[in-house]
């Protein structure tokens, strides 16, 4: 499927408009929109203009003191914004009613949730990380799950999803990204954020591009330390940039600015791209013509936090071109220092109407100006429950990836016996207990694999820690060492629960059978299990360049074994 094809399939507002706007938009409810804009800008004194450009952090989980300094920094800043960090929901709940309520100007509500609010509140479901979606096929797929998040956000006041990461994973050791990337080829990162975003602002939550001018290839944690891309313009162009120029004209309601330093793109030394004016506002506004909201990544990020002081790192995003500082650590002095240098003339007032009146109109088009307080009862199970379990086990089935079948070991046959042999450290006794569901399966462990009758047919399941997004996917020796003996003289069913840059260093030449799971979960595992029995359609395609044996775009489809229904 095209691009543009995709674009009209799944409805996200067309390229007429660069700034997000609502579907189904009437040339009326336009001229209510910026008549409410302008009232509301000349109603608002500078300083309450210059506190729409800030977003701070809300942590419920650090104690009354750490609220009580939001609370103030509302009240007193009149903040534009909050981003919801960790993690109690009906606490988060009652603290934006609040909020909200002291502020004259609704604020927008923003939260990290690329895989759901799971990211932030451990209590809701877990959706799969893009990774896994930029193996499936039906990108419509990935418009119903973001769908489903997006619901989730409204339900705890929530308007403005900082996702999703269109950044090109190149590197396999990328620290930060990995996981977070749709994979390593741009028309697929492209159409998959197509897709998500489509899902999230058709149903009135906004998106965020993230991160540009490109993360995909780096070695550092911008968390910690400033990383380096050091490609020349041809490759930028080629690669990292591609995304964002396909997705500049395509209605996402924002882009957020990584802290890395590009010397292709800025030539003064070690300025990250989050305080470039030539990177902000000489490409993505001027060259690039994105209209829409520009947002810097977190700003207490060790990348810029440890080079600028705070208040003075906001005025430098400011004066770069940003419209929003995002976790912000210094407002009341970052709204002093931009004061100052529009006295100077160094920034102009009408960069601010710019900014403050694109952040009004956005809100606007949120319904913030009918801002409904929410309700924190039961919000734990309306962000987990069947309906969500039902939509991720759909994503993770349609992720599946199969490498090869040699033998035509799939889908298993119940008439058999089969071995099952655990590796590596996570949990895999949901698969276990999926596959023995119409199965002989006998389990073994690595220790035990001698006692195993020759040309046996064995399933083996490299079992990677996934508690997190970041942590490492390199099998270790000992598990290769295991699959290599069972390989000289079994029927080998490989099955990779983690990252496929897991296999960039296995051996599979004497397997037989390989199919990628992309996670360690119980709805992961559950999925690869019904799959491996012949319930589902196994069709995913490697979202990666794993080695130069397995490119991105490899797999093989595998049919039911009998017609289920859905």
């Amino acid at each position: 499927m095209s691009v543009l094809v995709l674009i009209l399939s799944i409805g996200l507002k067309s390229a007429l408009y660069a700034q997000y706007k609502p579907n189904n938009l009437t040339a009326e409810d336009e001229k209510k929109a910026q008549a409410w804009v302008s009232k509301t800008y000349s109603s608002l004194s500078q300083e309450e203009k210059l506190g729409q450009l800030f977003i701070v952090a809300l942590y419920v989980n650090r104690g009354e003191e750490e609220i009580n300094k939001v609370r103030n920094l509302v009240v007193n800043e009149k903040l534009g914004g909050l981003i919801l960090m960790q993690d109690d929901a009906a606490r988060h709940i009652a603290l934006l009613n609040e909020f909200q309520s002291k502020s004259k100007v609704p604020m927008m509500i923003g939260m990290d949730a690329e895989w759901g609010l799971y990211q932030r509140i451990a209590a809701a479901k877990k959706f799969p990380w893009a990774m896994t979606l930029g193996a499936i096929q039906d990108k419509s797929l990935i418009t119903e799950m973001s769908a489903k998040i997006a619901e989730d956000a409204k339900r705890m006041g929530v308007n403005w999803d900082f996702a999703p990461v269109v950044d090109v994973n190149t590197n396999p050791n990328n620290p930060i990204i990995g996981n977070r990337s749709f994979g390593s080829e741009i028309d697929n990162v492209v159409k998959s954020a197509l897709a998500y975003s489509a899902g999230l602002q058709n149903n009135i939550v906004l998106a965020a591009i993230k991160h540009f001018p490109g993360h995909g290839d780096t070695s550092t944690d911008s968390h910690h330390d400033l990383p380096v891309v050091s490609h020349d313009l041809k490759r930028l162009n080629e690669v990292e940039l591609a995304p964002f120029k396909a997705l500049m004209d395509k209605g996402i309601g924002g882009v957020m600015v990584a802290h890395l330093y590009v010397p292709a793109l800025e030539k003064q030394p070690g300025v990250p791209a989050s305080v470039s004016k030539s990177i902000i506002t000489g490409l993505l506004k001027e060259k690039y013509g994105y209209k829409g909201l520009i947002i810097t990544d977190a700003l207490n990020m060790g990348a810029v936090a440890k080079r600028y002081k705070p208040g003075e790192l906001d005025a430098l995003a400011f004066k770069a071109g940003n419209d929003i500082m995002l976790f912000s650590d210094g407002v009341k002095e970052g709204k002093r220092l931009i004061q100052q240098a529009i006295d100077k003339g160094e920034i102009s007032q009408d960069r601010v109407e710019e900014s403050v009146k694109k952040i009004l109109l956005t809100k606007y088009y949120l319904g913030l100006t009918q801002y409904v307080p929410k309700n924190p009862e039961n919000i734990n199970s309306d962000l987990n429950n069947d309906s969500h379990t039902k939509t991720v086990q759909k994503m993770y089935a349609n992720a599946l990836t199969l490498l090869k079948d040699e033998k035509k070991l799939l889908p298993l046959n119940c008439k058999e016996t089969y071995y099952y042999v655990s590796l590596e450290e996570a949990p895999y006794q949901t698969f276990a207990d999926q596959l023995n569901l119409g199965t002989s399966v006998i389990v073994k462990r690595a220790n035990e694999i001698s006692s195993i009758p020759a040309n046996s047919k064995v399933i083996v399941g490299f079992h990677k820690d996934n508690s997190t997004a970041y942590k490492p996917y390199k099998i270790s020796d000992a598990p290769k060492n295991v699959l290599a003996d069972l390989s000289k003289n079994q029927n080998i069913i490989l099955n990779v629960f983690g990252s496929a840059y897991a296999l960039k260093d296995v051996d599979i030449s004497k397997i037989s059978t390989v199919l990628v799971a992309y996670e360690n979960n119980n709805d992961a595992m559950t999925a690869a299990a019904k799959a491996l029995h012949g319930q589902t359609k196994i069709h995913g395609r490697l979202p990666v360049l794993v080695n130069d044996k397995l490119k991105a775009g490899m797999g093989m489809d595998l049919n039911p074994a009998k017609q289920t229904s859905k």
